[in-house]
């Protein structure tokens, strides 16, 4: 999908529209992109192949990259994972390509940080302040890792509610998922950092000084999102151990009471099986033999189990 976005100034305000054609100033938007559309998009700007396929490859780490006419920044980003076992999120390269007259976005998997710049949610945005606008976007990638992870956070307590009460290993799986999710995480935010500082230490794009407190700010975000993310994935990872230590557990006490129940009626059992044989047995002739045998076996069986319940072996 390709979209092409413009800021106009007017008399009476701001206007962003969507438009047909590429213009100077305009961004352009590219999720899922088709052949065609990297095609449209290489002749009509003369972008570089690999600075569009970069981001259509999943293992694409974050880095930043120049040439002549265009500046290449590359970050992870948070998206929902529609895989069962994966956890809540992944994480995806997004592109974002800079030259002198337009801002290019590009990402393989649909996501919801950009939603806000079409929706026209962000203050003080413009198409055609691109410096501006690429802190904007880092900034929101930011926040929207600070948002998930406070989803994980809430989705692991839920699942540690439900391991109180389950000696299954579903919940299991899901912390297990949820963890997955924090080392995305937390991999994606430390490349991201390395970006931030380098476009800090750098300036590989024109920067002016309120552009400068916007970066200091996304900094600051990103590494909350790290300490974050680190401390819910050593929570997790206790839990976890915790959690598999008390199931094993709670099996070792049903196997107990399991064999303690299996010695227990294991007596009358002896007892029925010594006056079921083919030879001649006390009380043979006897004709409440049955009921006595049943007496006397259920009594051992039972003072047996008092002192096994004594000892606390049920």
């Amino acid at each position: 999908m390709l979209q092409i976005f413009m800021t106009n100034d007017l008399p009476t305000g701001t206007e962003f529209l969507q438009i047909e054609n590429i213009q100077k100033g305009a961004w352009i938007n590219l999720v899922q992109p088709t052949p065609e559309e990297i095609t449209f998009l290489k002749m009509a700007l003369d972008v570089p192949e690999d600075f569009i396929l970069a981001a259509l490859d999943e293992e694409e780490r974050s880095r930043i990259e120049t040439d002549e006419d265009y500046t290449l920044i590359i970050i992870d980003i948070p998206v929902a994972s529609s895989e069962e076992y994966a956890g809540l999120y992944i994480t995806v390269p997004m592109s974002i390509i800079v030259s002198d007259h337009n801002i290019i976005t590009i990402c393989m998997k649909e996501h919801a940080i950009l939603d806000d710049f079409i929706n026209r949610r962000v203050k003080g945005f413009f198409t055609y302040k691109k410096t501006r606008f690429i802190f904007q976007i880092l900034y929101k990638n930011a926040a929207f890792y600070l948002q998930y992870l406070r989803q994980i956070d809430r989705r692991s307590n839920q699942v540690e509610m439900e391991l109180h009460r389950s000696l299954k290993n579903k919940e299991l799986i899901q912390l297990l998922g949820l963890e997955k999710s924090l080392v995305y995480f937390s991999t994606s935010l430390k490349s991201n950092e390395v970006v931030l500082e380098k476009m800090m230490r750098f300036n590989p794009v024109k920067m002016y000084p309120e552009d400068q407190e916007i970066l200091e700010d996304v900094i600051i975000e990103n590494k909350q999102a790290i300490e974050m993310s680190g401390i819910y994935s050593n929570i997790l990872s206790g839990t976890m151990d915790a959690f598999a230590s008390v199931i094993s557990n709670n099996l070792n006490i049903v196997m107990k009471i399991l064999a303690s129940i299996t010695i227990v009626l294991s007596i009358p059992t002896i007892v029925a099986s010594f006056f079921g044989m083919n030879v001649a047995v006390p009380l043979a002739d006897e004709p409440h033999a049955f009921l006595w045998i049943f007496l006397i076996s259920s009594v051992i069986a039972g003072v047996l189990g008092l002192v096994m319940l004594k000892k606390n072996l049920f």
